[in-house]
């Protein structure tokens, strides 16, 4: 498969992520299980560590949850409340605990310990602590910043208001999770589907007497800040959680190895229906918090923890047709529509398809029964055909040729490097000439981490884009708002708001702004560091001269496909009309450095060979966090090549040509005032 067609399949996966989020998080009613989105993250992931060109603002490597509610005050967490990363199978865990070896520079002999906990199928709260008084209490919102339930919280038993234990840290962040038990689910579950939806539901109302009469529990597991608090592995941690008066979960456990974790794993799934609340698998963290610290984050999830996943679910279903679905970028994507069946307690009605090659490999067609699983893609897929129930009438299914949209061609793109052609047809429209691609496209535009506009949603896109009140992007800024407010469900008030929110947004950072576009294979990290190059609007709308692209080329993390895009981008009439109409009605903002004081400001680094004690992923979140900055070419604008211990002795020989200073992993630590 082409770059092009993978990032197709990518982009899928990311906007099923956001679909599921919505209604899971903000809806608290899921449309998919718990094993399907998971396997799906899973999916993502591996694809974006095959695959450095993947990177999307909304992957779940770099979002948590979803938005807060508008029904509550919204606090930003002092630390975020970060996912985590998910493991299915013995290979994951193996691939977790590498890494884990390897970052930390240590000996494969070296014995990491565990802290394995069930992880409860629940809602993730944050409880604020000052002087030993519970003072506030947050939802998880979307990591960063959570709804001020506190009220709601106080009516839970057991979450202690007041703790006067000697050893209490003055100010503490505990979290933990909001469940009901099976049993008490039981006695209400007329009015809610299942046990979380119950805990979600009752949490978020604005009456906390309520939610006083559900009977929510609380188990807590760890913390998010702490001052004066002097404990030093989470086994300690869980033990004093008991004695400050919260309830910890029963099946904790320290384990150390590999082959322990899976036979834990093996021991508690196989008496998960005896347990009285639901559990969805099991977390490991590394026990010591020194090693945690060192450890740190990776986007939104930490490298010191994973979810050990329970297996999913598959069942039997009928194909009662195939429809062609077109992506922002042009892929034609094939999804079965089938009879509803319930699988694992969800109502599944859509499998997709993947691709055309996938159709005629497992010769799928319309009529055919099907075993349909909830596994590791976006939605569920379709695994098997029975062949013995097919009718003799039965024909082939046809892909299309042209795009069903605009009717123009469709391709397969040429993969140079795997000699093939992509498994998916892409419809060829560069710009907005085709229907589905433009409509997509404006969603992108408004979606959440572009511009993200107050109230102009999917829906509202696909209706004005019907009414011929918006085509292109700048359309929006320019709307008519005599015609909408004539609207059905539309009036003076709605409008006026719509207004207000796209005045709001006429100001945007730089960054934003080329995400906003949605040139293809330009996430949202390419979009930070192209801008942080760029600087200003200007240097970004001179791309169209194409001696200024290759610029990007000195770009660390930008590679070849991404600036072929970047090309292709500015190559189209209807793009740079789209830019110069935007640069009309916008005010964009000039990239701003963060942290330009630290003490590597200025400088730039490239490492070569193996360091000692310490990862390269660790040397360059050093240099970043002290203000350096990484380049990948030995090339005037490099400052310092640090040498390992094998360095690549061409860089080390091109860089002497050129001057460039040469030191070695201690004189690079000595500029950080550190030893090695």
């Amino acid at each position: 498969m082409s770059d092009k067609g993978i990032e197709i399949e990518y982009l899928k996966k990311i906007n099923l992520v956001q679909k599921y989020n919505k209604h899971y998080y903000d809806n608290d009613k899921p449309i998919v299980a718990d094993q399907i989105f998971d396997l799906l993250k899973k999916n993502i992931i591996d694809l974006e560590n095959k695959y450095e060109f993947l990177k999307n603002k909304d992957s779940p490597t770099r979002t948590v949850g979803f938005k807060p509610s508008k029904n509550f005050q919204k606090i930003k967490h002092k630390v975020p409340m970060l996912s985590l990363g998910n493991a299915f199978n013995e290979e994951d865990l193996k691939n977790f605990e590498k890494k884990i070896i390897n970052f930390l520079s240590l000996q494969e002999i070296n014995i990491v310990d565990y802290s394995a906990e069930p992880k409860i199928d629940g809602i993730s709260a944050s409880l604020i602590y000052v002087n030993g008084k519970f003072i506030k209490g947050l939802s998880r919102g979307d990591g960063t910043e959570g709804e001020d339930i506190t009220q709601n919280l106080k009516t839970i038993t057991d979450i202690p208001l007041v703790i006067n234990i000697k050893n209490f840290p003055k100010e503490i962040d505990i979290r933990g999770e909001v469940f009901i038990e099976n049993n008490d689910f039981k006695k209400i579950n007329k009015n809610f589907a299942n046990p979380r939806n119950a805990a979600s539901g009752s949490l978020r109302q604005k009456n906390p007497s309520i939610t006083a009469k559900i009977p929510l529990k609380f188990i807590a597991y760890t913390y998010g800040h702490a001052k004066e608090m002097k404990i030093y592995n989470q086994t300690d941690f869980l033990k004093n959680l008991k004695i400050w008066g919260f309830k910890i979960n029963p099946f904790n456990k320290k384990i150390s190895g590999v082959k322990n974790l899976i036979q834990n794993h093996k021991n508690i799934e196989e008496k998960r229906k005896e347990i009285k609340f639901d559990i969805d698998g099991i977390v490991y963290k590394v026990n010591d918090f020194n090693l945690q610290k060192r450890l740190g984050f990776a986007a939104n999830a930490p490298r010191w923890a994973i979810a050990h996943k329970f297996s999913p679910n598959s069942s039997i279903s009928e194909i009662i047709n195939i429809e062609i679905q077109i992506g922002r970028t042009g892929a034609l994507t094939p999804v079965a529509k089938i009879k509803p069946v319930n699988i694992g307690g969800v109502i599944v009605s859509n499998a997709t398809l993947h691709n055309e090659d996938e159709i005629i490999r497992k010769d799928i067609r319309i009529g055919d029964t099907v075993t349909v699983e909830r596994a590791g893609d976006v939605i569920p897929h379709v695994i098997s055909v029975d062949l013995k129930k097919r009718s003799e009438e039965s024909k082939s299914f046809i892909f299309p040729l042209n795009c069903p949209s605009c009717e123009g061609e469709t391709v397969k793109d040429y993969n140079v490097i795997t000699k093939k052609k992509d498994a998916v047809r892409r419809c060829i429209s560069e710009g907005y000439e085709c229907e589905k691609i433009a409509i997509e496209k404006i969603k992108h535009f408004v979606s959440k981490e572009a511009f993200n506009i107050d109230g102009f949603g999917k829906k509202i896109v696909e209706n004005f884009w019907h009414l011929k009140l918006i085509r292109l992007p700048q359309d929006i800024f320019n709307l008519n708002y005599d015609a909408i407010e004539k609207l059905e469900g539309w009036g003076k008030l709605s409008v006026k708001n719509l207004k207000f929110s796209i005045k709001q947004k006429k100001q945007i950072s730089l960054d934003r702004f080329i995400y906003s576009l949605g040139i293809r294979h330009i996430g949202q990290e390419n979009s930070k560091i192209i801008a942080r190059h760029l600087k200003t609007a200007i240097n970004f709308f001179k791309l169209s001269n194409a001696k200024n692209i290759e610029s990007l080329s000195n770009i660390d993390g930008i590679g070849s496909t991404q600036i072929q895009s970047v090309k292709n981008f500015f190559l189209n009439k209807v793009n740079l009309k789209v830019l110069s109409e935007l640069e009309e009605n916008l005010k964009i903002e000039n990239t701003v450095l963060i942290n330009n004081k630290g003490l590597l400001k200025n400088k730039t680094f490239m490492l070569t060979g193996k360091l000692n004690g310490i990862s390269r992923a660790e040397a360059k979140s050093l240099i970043e966090q002290n203000s350096g900055k990484i380049i990948s070419k030995v090339n005037k604008k490099l400052d310092y090549l640090i040498v390992g211990e094998k360095a690549t002795m061409k860089k080390v020989s091109i860089a002497k040509e050129l001057n460039i200073k040469v030191i070695k992993q201690t004189e690079w630590m000595e500029m950080l005032n550190k030893t090695s």
